[in-house]
């Protein structure tokens, strides 16, 4: 059964379809987890990390003299009220770019801060999906293209000829639906399509080229969907690979942040790694949403035969750019809060 199922969808290029909502985000995690280790926390003393931070400390040796300038303007201006709290920030750099070898405190933080997020997005995930969503509307999406590859090398017979290849189409197809139930149970839409499958397969005379285009779309549509669909998934690992990319960058932002300036490296850096975090569980809040539309909507209306080719457009394109401005937003939120708190928290000591 399952290797008659990846056949069929290695014909459309989408074998990873009927996998869960909460399957795929997860997967993708995973598979970067392997990696946020090898770079964080394994060999850090030679690998690119241990690289970076010793650059790190090359950036804060030399915004040291700067600080140490404001910091002897200050205790002139000042006394000692306001030089003194501003020791804590080298403090703050030497015990944070600290390398043992198996990790730094940045690293171990940047890791648990990073798992916390795939935590939260997981929750979710999992909760919005209880019912298998985002699946059912992606299914229902490509479900037309998967039967269509088997039985448009039929429109162009005739007779006993085109017959026969109705029938070993559907014989395929079949086991599609019975896959489909054995998911998600005996659904509407899931009736529907065999329905239309059966019409063509069990018709009199030469099956229209309206009647095939009403079902199974065309080759061209066929193809932007596959390419839709493989464009979520290549969001949702620019997603990660982003998140490692700044987590990388730590090192250097924490030995910028001895410059005497309002707004410190660290908390820019901090702020880009949580909207990278809000864009992901943006993109999947969004996804699942919509997701929920269609299927509890159109999906359980067996007479309704929507087109969801927006639903494919959607994830591959418009959400990833929402979830994107969205994170934009939330970020600028994040940095003004920390820098006030971090004035005021300045003021008060």
């Amino acid at each position: 059964m399952q290797l008659a199922i990846k056949l069929i969808f290695a014909q459309v290029g989408i074998d990873e379809i009927l996998d869960t909502g909460a399957a795929t985000s997860q997967s993708i995690a995973e598979g970067w987890d392997k990696q946020w280790l090898d770079l964080l926390q394994n060999n850090t003393s030679n690998n690119l990390y241990g690289a970076l931070t010793n650059l790190g400390i090359f950036f804060a040796v030399g915004t040291l003299l700067f600080f140490m300038i404001q910091f002897l303007k200050d205790l002139i201006s000042y006394e000692y009220t306001r030089p003194i709290s501003a020791l804590i920030w080298p403090f703050i750099v030497v015990v944070l770019l600290s390398n043992s070898g198996n990790g730094s405190i940045l690293s171990n933080l940047t890791l648990e801060v990073r798992n916390f997020l795939n935590t939260v997005n997981q929750q979710v995930v999992v909760s919005a999906d209880a019912d298998k969503m985002y699946q059912q509307a992606l299914n229902m999406s490509v479900a037309e293209e998967v039967a269509g590859s088997f039985l448009r090398p039929c429109q162009s017979l005739t007779g006993e000829q085109q017959s026969q290849c109705f029938v070993k189409a559907a014989e395929k197809v079949n086991v599609l639906w019975q896959k489909y139930r054995d998911i998600y149970g005996n659904k509407s839409w899931i009736s529907r399509l065999q329905t239309k499958v059966d019409n063509i397969r069990y018709g009199t005379g030469i099956v229209s080229e309206t009647s095939f285009n009403s079902l199974l779309g065309s080759t061209v549509q066929t193809s932007i969907k596959n390419f839709l669909v493989s464009l979520q998934y290549a969001f949702q690992n620019l997603i990660e690979a982003t998140m490692l990319l700044i987590a990388a960058l730590g090192p250097i932002a924490v030995g910028g942040s001895l410059l005497p300036v309002a707004g410190k490296p660290i908390f820019a850096w901090l702020t880009g790694f949580l909207s990278i975090g809000i864009a992901k569980i943006s993109f999947n809040i969004i996804a699942v949403l919509t997701a929920a539309v269609i299927v509890n909507g159109p999906g359980q209306n067996a007479n309704v035969d929507p087109d969801l080719m927006w639903f494919i457009i959607f994830l591959g394109i418009l959400a990833p750019i929402l979830s994107l401005l969205v994170a934009a937003a939330g970020g600028f939120a994040v940095f003004s809060a920390i820098s006030s708190t971090a004035s005021l928290v300045k003021e008060r000591v």
